[in-house]
């Protein structure tokens, strides 16, 4: 395990032990900030991992809040050009240099300078740290722990933080520099065993979950497709939708995660679709994830629990890539997925 990947997914704890009084006093400032532009419609953005940031947040928090992948905005401006006014956008960056993120900030600028812009990156020295709106939208930055700033090629503690760095910023109930230091007790408790814990390498991998756990299923299912370099299938789904069509992917060599939710209100479909699965499908793993489980999860009992359930299938992702002989900081040795996406194409809009 000497690889840059396995030392940044266990650094996580004392990432955000460390993060918690810094990210509690600069959170606040930018809560206020909020309050006082009064956005009505708050957008979440970034590509791929960074994405999912938003798809959990708007999961959890639910209100104003709108997942919006930089990678639609740029792909089709007319989802921001468009818009009425009264926007905050919120923009999230391991790198904080992918095309995607520029080809925003460059939209922005353009078409509509009136919105306001939160950008949350790891990087100090990228585009989302250093620029600024022309106006009349303001601008504010966040950044990141440098050690956030993974070196191998998956995003692990840059994705576990960026969210709660969000979290933070967005939900005035939440005490960062109260929950941080639990919520590393409670990662710290589990990531030793989870490099232990039984995991045959399996060709396709199946993450489920509820609510904002669909949402961390989806970047867990990315990590081990990530990581395997696409030697191990994986899919995702919500705990209800996966039997409308997505349960046909199972078959004999098929590992299968419930993330078991911990309202156990919602908890009562994953117990029903866990035990479906073992039914119909006698041969296959079924692994369950939080409180009580198979692995089993110590939960604040707050909005930041929901990292502690991507940190199986990070771990996972890294012991499947060494089994299949890959190099875990970088599967593609440098072909055809880089760390950075760079270099893409971006079309100017004529409005």
């Amino acid at each position: 395990m000497n690889s840059f990947t396995a030392r940044e997914i266990d650094a996580q704890p004392a990432i955000w032990r460390e993060w918690a009084a810094p990210l509690a006093s600069q959170a606040g400032q930018i809560r206020d900030w909020i309050a006082s532009r009064d956005p009505r419609e708050v957008w979440l953005s970034g590509a791929g991992t960074s994405a999912y940031i938003g798809e959990v947040l708007a999961r959890q928090l639910g209100g104003n809040l709108r997942a919006l992948p930089t990678t639609d905005l740029v792909s089709v401006p007319q989802l921001a050009c468009d818009a009425p006014g009264g926007i905050l956008s919120i923009q999230f960056g391991r790198s904080g240099d992918s095309s995607e993120s520029i080809g925003l900030i460059d939209l922005l600028d353009a078409h509509r300078p009136d919105i306001d812009r939160l950008q949350i990156t790891c990087n100090a020295d990228s585009a989302l740290a250093r620029r600024q709106g022309p106006g009349p939208g303001q601008t504010r930055s966040l950044i990141l722990p440098g050690a956030t700033h993974d070196r191998g090629f998956a995003m692990t503690s840059s994705f576990t933080t960026l969210y709660l760095s969000a979290l933070a910023c967005l939900d005035a109930q939440f005490d960062a520099k109260d929950v941080l230091p639990r919520l590393a007790d409670a990662a710290q408790a589990v990531l030793p065993g989870l490099w232990q814990h039984p995991a045959p390498l399996p060709d396709r991998a199946i993450f489920l979950g509820s609510g904002a756990l669909t949402g961390i299923a989806r970047e867990s299912a990315l990590k081990v497709l990530e990581l395997t370099a696409g030697r191990t299938i994986t899919q995702w789904d919500s705990t209800l939708g996966f039997r409308h069509g997505p349960k046909a992917a199972v078959n004999d060599r098929t590992a299968v995660f419930v993330m078991i939710h911990p309202d156990p209100r919602v908890a009562r479909y994953d117990h029903d679709l866990e035990s479906e699965i073992r039914r119909q499908f006698p041969g296959v793993a079924v692994t369950t994830i939080g409180p009580g489980c198979d692995i089993s999860l110590s939960l604040t009992e707050t909005p930041a629990d929901p990292v502690l359930y991507v940190l199986p299938a990070q771990i996972l992702a890294h012991r499947w890539s060494e089994a299949l002989g890959l190099p875990v900081d970088d599967p593609f040795a440098g072909r055809n997925l880089t760390r950075v996406v760079s270099g893409v194409r971006l079309y100017e809009w004529q409005a």
